[in-house]
């Protein structure tokens, strides 16, 4: 019983791993750009989430429907008017770009909400719901279900719309799709829109689950990596089955080593399986972006 505890508790909380990393698998594996900003991405969706929830007065799981188009247009106006120029300059300038964003959106933040500790609590935080002798936490079903919805969705997205065929196309060769006539500018905008809006969400799953500052970016750019890393650029399930590991293995670890045992997984799998995760089904037709 105890194992099978531990295994509903890392699979809990690897969902709220795998929606961090979402939006970094996204930019990497569509826009070939690694993205400094990612880890002040999800910092500003936290803060986002925070603020709407107290001026309006509503569940925090309710500002989701806010902060996702705000954050979308945010992220598609950035890689259109900015990123997108930088681009054209080699990789380096829109690496220092984004670095430049981080700095700038941390600062931002430490100036409006200054470094003080936050955290949203709401009456159902420490619920748990007792299945078959197991206490569940209620609050990490909801975000995992958040995190799963938001998933598929997006998959959905890049399978069945225009838009999403187009950016896989671009993902796979931007040359050839700009010369069967796709806006590769565009693509690339709405990609970054679509991962920022993925970092709203993980936001609110941070400003739920844990205590974040202003300065917190760095430590979920690094869990972003560790999950594409694992799971492969674009590639969403990967993602959400890198997530998981990614959680499970902090479980197991508990709350003294289970960063370490995280991290020491990781380079274990990189020597065992370089490529990634789902590499040996990819080659059979898995699902990438």
């Amino acid at each position: 019983m105890y194992i099978v505890q531990v295994l509903i508790n890392g699979i809990l909380l690897g969902g709220i791993y795998a929606v961090i990393g979402l939006g970094m698998s996204l930019i990497l594996g569509i826009v070939k750009l690694t993205n400094l900003a990612h880890g002040e991405y999800v910092i500003v969706g936290a803060f986002a989430s925070t603020v709407l929830s107290e001026m309006l007065g509503i569940d925090p799981l309710l500002t989701i429907f806010i902060s996702i188009p705000l954050m979308f247009i945010f992220g598609y106006l950035l890689q259109r008017i900015l990123i997108n120029h930088s681009m054209k300059r080699g990789a380096e300038p829109a690496l220092l770009v984004t670095f430049g964003i981080s700095i700038i959106l941390k600062d931002a933040m430490l100036l409006k909400f200054s470094p003080d500790a936050r955290h949203i609590s709401t009456s159902y935080s420490n619920n748990v719901v007792n299945v078959f002798g197991m206490d569940i936490s209620l609050l990490n079903c909801l975000l995992l279900f958040i995190s799963i919805i938001v998933i598929l969705l997006l998959t959905l997205f890049l399978d069945k719309t225009y838009m999403g065929k187009a950016i896989r196309a671009t993902a796979d060769d931007a040359e050839a799709a700009a010369l069967s006539g796709i806006n590769v500018d565009k693509a690339f905008a709405v990609a970054m829109g679509l991962a920022t809006a993925t970092a709203a969400v993980s936001g609110l799953c941070v400003s739920m689950k844990w205590t974040f500052y202003p300065t917190s970016g760095g430590r979920y750019l690094l869990v972003a990596f560790v999950v594409v890393v694992i799971g492969g650029l674009g590639d969403i399930k990967g993602t959400l089955v890198a997530g998981i590991l990614f959680g499970l293995m902090q479980v197991i670890g508990g709350a003294n080593y289970g960063l370490l045992i995280s991290y020491i997984f990781l380079i274990v799998f990189l020597v065992v399986q370089p490529k990634n995760l789902l590499g040996r089904l990819k080659n059979k037709g898995g699902a990438r972006v």
